[in-house]
């Protein structure tokens, strides 16, 4: 079993980093050949991942995502998001919401489903990915585009939020579906988790940068330190969610420790970074790879042109919901239209909790978990190719 499990292991990276490479060189996202090299490898077409690495599979795109977002906070400049204000605080929920609406507005119509059942499955698709837009909106900000309008810093905090939004909404429409009743507490919780998150974050970072400042310690040390206490409260996220009604985001807080360290460490901050892209160039093959070994493309002939049409529909409700956002600031148009093409991309939530309402029996279980696919298959690449091509075109240099 043990060398199954390094047979996986290899294939994974040698195979991930070829199809990376290649979809590269052919001037699309390296993630597109990532997943399609995990649909090959996963269950539903040659199997030859070990099971054992498939049930940890969450857990370990869970590490991915600490990683990528860990790194995201040091390119998080608070004095620009401060400067962004409004906006980073509607791209929280309000692109999610619409969303959302669209799919009450659209799918009962086109896939005859209730409107309880409509509103679980815009819960499942209604969330962007980080996965995806964290590490592109690092690239713009090292390479500086957009950066003197706050664009990557404004998507990055979006991003990082909106998923808390729509889990919360999601745990509440299927506690509806299985008849139970909507908690208050629990839509209370949306903005506590965020704040709650922000301030561990900002403590831990502090407390953090303190600890490497008073005592020599290696970079390599430090980073160890960092990232285990990364993952410490990511497990008290879970234990807080399973004994109290409240809780807190730890993805939120993971980013911001590392926004509190870059104000706090920064010398220390930039040679971590270092550290943290060289991991990311391990961290990502797995991620992307497991995502596709996640998907069950055989859900994919199911899905119909219905749920294409409807999958179009909900992506221009998400856009127009990000155009709103935009109201009132002074970018341009075409910014603006670069902040409605980026935020469209989904993967990890989809193929985190695509499943559950067919696991938990309802009956619109399997026309959620082919919307989460289709979802993921189709947003995925098309968004990361969307902002590779875009961004030049449309955000402007930083300014020397």
């Amino acid at each position: 079993r043990f060398i199954f499990m390094l047979t996986s292991i290899a294939l994974i990276l040698l195979t991930g980093m070829l199809l990376g490479r290649i979809c590269k060189a052919l001037r699309l996202p390296s993630l597109l050949g990532m997943l399609f090299v995990g649909i090959i490898l996963g269950p539903c077409v040659l199997d030859l991942i070990d099971g054992q690495m498939l049930d940890i599979s969450a857990h370990i795109r869970k590490i991915a995502l600490i990683i990528i977002l860990t790194r995201a906070g040091l390119t998080l400049n608070t004095a620009d998001l401060k400067k962004v204000g409004r906006p980073a605080v509607l791209m929280c929920f309000v692109p999610a919401l619409f969303e959302i609406c669209g799919m009450l507005l659209l799918a009962p119509a086109l896939l005859h489903i209730s409107l309880l059942e409509a509103a679980i499955l815009g819960a499942v698709i209604g969330a962007v990915s980080p996965a995806v837009i964290v590490p592109k909106m690092i690239k713009l900000t090292e390479e500086g585009y957009g950066t003197d309008q706050g664009i990557p810093q404004l998507i990055l905090a979006g991003a990082s939020a909106d998923d808390v939004f729509v889990i919360v909404l999601f745990s509440s429409f299927m506690g509806l579906a299985q008849g139970k009743e909507i908690s208050p507490l629990n839509l209370i919780n949306i903005p506590v988790s965020i704040i709650l998150g922000t301030a561990a974050g900002i403590i831990t970072g502090y407390l953090l940068s303190k600890l490497f400042t008073k005592f020599h310690i290696r970079d390599t040390v430090k980073l160890m330190i960092w990232l285990s206490t990364s993952f410490l409260l990511s497990s008290a996220e879970d234990f807080l969610s399973a004994v109290s009604a409240v809780t807190f985001s730890s993805l939120i807080a993971v980013m911001f420790s590392g926004t509190a360290m870059q104000k706090f460490c920064p010398e220390a901050s930039k040679r971590l970074s270092g550290k943290l892209n060289r991991i990311w160039v391990c961290a990502e093959i797995f991620l992307f790879v497991l995502v596709g070994a996640a998907v069950d493309i055989r859900r994919i002939p199911e899905a119909g042109v219905s749920m294409l049409i409807l999958l179009a529909g909900v992506l221009c409700f998400r856009m127009a919901g990000v155009f709103i956002c935009m109201l009132g600031t002074k970018l341009k148009m075409k910014e603006r239209l670069f902040c409605m093409l980026a935020y469209t991309p989904k993967a990890t939530v989809q193929a985190a909790i695509g499943g559950a309402p067919l696991a938990a029996g309802l009956a619109c279980g399997d026309t959620v978990l082919t919307a989460a696919v289709l979802a993921i298959m189709v947003t995925a690449p098309l968004g990361a190719f969307a902002i590779d091509i875009s961004y030049k075109r449309l955000l402007s240099p930083k300014k020397t």
